[in-house]
């Protein structure tokens, strides 16, 4: 038999640890004495001792501990408990992986946007646009309405979004109540749910300007881009597009005058 001092000697388990254990029935001593109350360890003692120490060190919760040895005890089930621990393990590193790449995407983005606010001007371009995995709530409203939707589809697809946020125009002139929008995130997967829409934004020639500053001086940009359009007598094809390189994020607030919102316009 092992008193406490000796059996915490040899299981390297404080006495503090060791009472806890044996009042949450995890580590019984073998024998109690009556009148002393003190506890009695033997080897059969010391090998379960081996087996909390273990689960202790690999970050197992006392309840998670209490479950395995009961359940090796009794039937066997310690066993696949501890292979169901495993399984959610997995699924925990899968997502943290998942973290890890959407926090570099954050992070990418971040420093392409302040390379562009560093490199001053910008001008029309063309270029040539990829076709688009998007997940999106297309409606009509006030173009006030839109961050409500971005927010939405960000929530729900948040794990799969690839890309900037953007706003899809399917009308070729300014409406103020009822413009047909689409709000949307590029992803790299997923499945239509929740009244949002995936399904693929095709790509091809543009013409394209970014523009920095307020949203509420975006005009200019589409002013110059549509003086681009008409001196090269291109047809435009709806949908236009803004993607929201910098703006009112819901990480960096940013100030207005360094938002960043490329407008592209498809031609034929």
């Amino acid at each position: 038999m092992y008193s406490i001092g000796e059996f915490s000697r040899a299981t390297g388990l404080s006495i503090k640890a060791l009472r806890l254990y044996h009042e949450r029935g995890i580590l019984v001593p073998h024998r109690i004495d009556e009148d002393s109350g003190y506890r009695y360890y033997d080897a059969a003692n010391i090998e379960r001792a081996r087996i909390v120490r273990f689960l202790r060190d690999i970050d197992f919760s006392l309840n998670d501990i209490a479950e395995i040895l009961d359940g090796a005890s009794a039937d066997g089930d310690g066993i696949r408990f501890l292979e169901d621990k495993r399984a959610d393990i997995l699924v925990k590193i899968r997502r943290q992986k998942e973290i890890v790449r959407n926090i570099d995407l954050l992070i990418a983005s971040e420093k392409e946007a302040a390379m562009a606010l560093k490199n001053g001007e910008f001008e029309v371009e063309e270029q040539t646009l990829d076709t688009l995995l998007i997940a999106g709530i297309r409606f009509k409203g006030k173009y006030s309405d839109c961050g409500e939707k971005l927010g939405k589809v960000g929530k729900i697809m948040g794990r799969y979004i690839s890309g900037k946020p953007m706003n899809l125009y399917y009308d070729s002139d300014y409406k103020e109540e009822d413009a047909d929008i689409e709000s949307c995130f590029p992803i790299r997967k997923g499945t239509s749910k929740d009244g949002i829409s995936v399904h693929e934004l095709p790509g091809g020639m543009a013409v394209t300007l970014v523009h920095k500053g307020p949203y509420d001086t975006l005009n200019r940009s589409y002013e110059k881009i549509m003086a681009y359009i008409k001196e090269k007598g291109y047809v435009v094809k709806l949908p236009s597009r803004e993607v929201y390189i910098k703006g009112p994020g819901m990480i960096f607030k940013g100030k207005p005058e360094n938002y960043l919102t490329e407008i592209q316009m498809l031609i034929e």
